[in-house]
């Protein structure tokens, strides 16, 4: 959303603080660096959407969902505190659990497993600066995948400049959040140092959480054409699961977990919960041979101790994997026009032991079986972007992709040879891409684009918590026509981002729970899903428009009152499905819902004071195939207020409030598909408010 909604300072993070909050700028484009060009927005032939710092401070900094959720078609919900699932123009039904089918990257290095699965959780909301998603299978510079690449980066400190800053945060339900941030920045390089630790005691019963999280930031240039940067990253996270309600338990108590019953035991007797600790390496290295000719390559490594006691079964895994990228860029002419050129390869192999005991009480019992589990991944890639006559932008890319499992069951309790080894080959897939631009003036363009892609299955679809191991679930591919347009009008005061696409996907993969809350997989046949995405933003009033008196790397905006919102139609259809002698052709697409609204002002004033009011709407939601059940639609409000003053020349001090669900309505997040027992409910949090204070000083 940067560029379309550039609200920078009016809800500015003090860890790029302006020193001068009285005087408003224009503010620049946004530059998409997800295709690897440097292009600006408008000269983008993708839908994509960008989150700046600014985006992230005004929400509470204690979850990912309200800040992520204001991108259209974007839906991130909470299962538990801090069970995220993400979908990028889809539906949830390959996430009961975790993020799939979308490809995410933190700071260039691939965060997403070798097995297709990605821990969103680890991270600490407060730590982003920025996050950038490719909508749809656009991202053939990342391999496979139909939902998209996601781009996250940290904050970068601001250069010539030494801060360090202190943040405290209080709310409902026992929520305390501390971060520590140091950071020194040069012309040449940085370093930064954040830490932060948040608790709450949740809103359900079973829904405590614990997480640490530190993480580590460096870069500098050894020569004039060389740049080397290296990350780090720890986190140590404990949450409890509470587990899904039937309607009429979420009905008569939704803070109450999972009750037992006369056979089975419930999630608070069970002790569920989710624990991991896990260490991130990488390093990046860039050279730049001439002006045209440049290389950039990542190298990471990581490892994860995982403790996951559920109802029935007790796991204990252990995580290896490493991997690396390399991509070569090149600017030539062709014609008297300018060519750009990208071209690389991505590999990742990882290695998991999975051991699963019975639970007994939150403590591991007997064995159940022991795997271990290798998954090998890789692709290469190629993109041209050819600047034509008449402001055309031509676009072509394309990814060959390549998956490897192997899994071996060393023991099995119930002694079954016919599991003791399992290994998936997919066949190569080639995924292109073709994209036309077309700027109509220097502030509108149109884009069109045709784009291919395939998901295979991850390890936990392929391998669920049961025991079982599915020899038949098969990749998910699909093709994504697409038409577009975004600009500015009247004088840079209303941003507008207009997209509309139909795309046909085969062998859809869809879930559903068992009687002891295990999710399995299959193969739903194909899906159409159609929609429409569309984001506004304009100014109700602001000043003119003037030069900052400082530099920073946060655009600089006084007193102001803007309007935003974004909005996604979602007409999704199963288009060819059978399963247990039913036919659910023409069904609405499981835990998809036709329509989404986020909408708010930013406004702030000279003196210092700021308000942030938003809404958020999600209509009612088929729960199963059947469309037999639905989840209600709701309405949430809240909002966010403050004070913000630089004193002296480096002093900034930020004093804020805020609530949650102002309406204190009763609705459910992240809802269970396909529930065995109809436990579809996952109640999300009633009204709830934080206040805290950050003070950071610069010199």
């Amino acid at each position: 959303m940067l560029g379309l909604f550039p609200w920078s300072a009016l809800g500015q993070n003090l860890t790029n603080p302006s020193p001068d909050t009285t005087r408003a700028v224009a503010l620049p484009e946004a530059t998409v660096t997800g295709y690897g060009q440097q292009l600006p927005l408008r000269r983008t032939a993708a839908a994509v959407g960008v989150i700046d710092a600014s985006i992230f401070a005004r929400f509470p900094q204690n979850a990912l969902t309200q800040a992520v959720n204001t991108l259209p078609g974007v839906r991130l919900e909470e299962r538990a505190t801090a069970s995220y699932r993400l979908s990028v123009r889809g539906s949830t039904l390959r996430s009961p659990f975790g993020v799939r089918n979308v490809k995410v990257y933190y700071q260039g290095i691939p965060f997403t497993d070798a097995s297709g699965s990605t821990a969103l959780n680890l991270l600490d909301p407060a730590q982003l600066g920025r996050l950038e998603v490719l909508k749809g299978p656009a991202a053939s510079v990342y391999g496979a995948g139909t939902g998209g690449a996601v781009l996250l980066q940290n904050y970068r400190p601001v250069p010539g400049q030494a801060s360090a800053s202190m943040a405290f945060t209080a709310g409902s339900y026992g929520l305390r959040r501390t971060s520590v941030v140091a950071d020194v920045a040069t012309a040449t390089g940085y370093l930064r140092a954040q830490y932060a630790r948040q608790t709450l005691d949740g809103y359900r019963q079973q829904s405590a959480l614990r997480r640490d999280v530190l993480a580590l930031d460096g870069e500098f240039q050894p020569t004039a054409n060389q740049t080397l940067a290296l990350h780090g990253l720890y986190s140590d996270i404990n949450y409890q699961l509470p587990g899904g309600l039937t309607r009429s338990q979420y009905e008569a108590n939704p803070r109450q977990a999972r009750p037992g019953t006369a056979t089975s035991p419930g999630t608070v007797a069970q002790r569920a919960y989710y624990a991991s600790r896990t260490l991130l390496l990488g390093g990046t290295h860039e050279v730049r041979f001439t002006p045209r000719l440049s290389t950039h390559t990542t190298l990471y490594g990581t490892g994860s101790v995982i403790r996951t006691p559920y109802l029935v079964d007790f796991e204990r895994n252990t995580r290896l994997e490493g991997g690396g990228r390399t991509a070569l860029r090149y600017r030539t002419s062709l014609a008297s026009r300018t060519l750009r050129l990208q071209a690389g390869a991505e590999a990742q192999t990882g290695f998991t032991s999975g051991r699963s005991y019975q639970n007994v009480g939150g403590n591991p019992g007997a064995l159940r079986y022991d795997d271990e589990i290798r998954a090998t991944t890789g692709f290469l890639f190629a993109q041209a972007d050819y600047e034509l006559p008449a402001g055309f932008l031509l676009t072509a890319g394309a990814s060959y992709n390549r998956l490897r499992y192997r899994i071996a069951r060393l023991s099995d309790a119930n002694r079954r040879p016919q599991d003791y080894e399992l290994a998936r080959d997919f066949r190569p897939e080639v995924s292109p891409r073709v994209a036309l631009l077309k700027e109509l003036t220097p502030q509108v363009s149109v884009y069109g684009s045709v784009s291919t892609g395939f998901s295979p299955p991850t390890t936990e679809e392929i391998r669920p918590s049961d025991g079982s191991l599915n020899r038949d679930l098969q990749a998910e591919r699909g093709t994504n026509y697409e038409v577009g347009a975004r600009g500015t009008l009247w004088q840079e005061r209303l941003r507008f981002d207009i997209a509309a696409y139909n795309f046909r996907l085969r062998q859809t993969i869809t879930t559903y729970t068992t009687d002891q809350g295990t999710s399995l997989f299959r193969n739903a046949g194909g899906t159409r899903q159609r929609g429409l995405e569309a984001a506004l933003s304009g100014w109700l009033w602001r000043p003119e428009a003037v030069t900052p008196v400082s530099t920073t790397n946060i655009p600089v905006v006084g007193a102001g009152l803007r309007a935003w919102a974004s909005y996604s139609y979602n007409h999704y259809r199963f288009a060819d499905y059978q399963s247990g002698g039913q036919d659910y052709s023409g069904n609405r697409l499981t835990g998809t819902a036709p329509h989404t609204l986020t909408a708010g002002l930013d406004f702030s004033e000279h003196l210092g004071f700021y308000l942030n009011p938003t809404v958020n709407h999600q209509a009612r939601l088929p729960l199963n195939d059947a469309n037999t059940e639905y989840a209600a639609g709701y309405w949430t409000f809240g909002s966010r207020a403050g004070w913000r003053r630089t004193f002296g020349s480096g002093l900034v001090v930020d004093l804020f409030s805020g609530v949650e669900n102002v309406l204190d309505r009763q609705y459910s997040l992240g809802n269970d598909l396909n529930a065995f027992g109809g436990r579809y409910f996952q109640p999300a949090p009633g009204r709830n408010w934080y206040s805290g204070a950050q003070v950071r000083w610069a010199w």
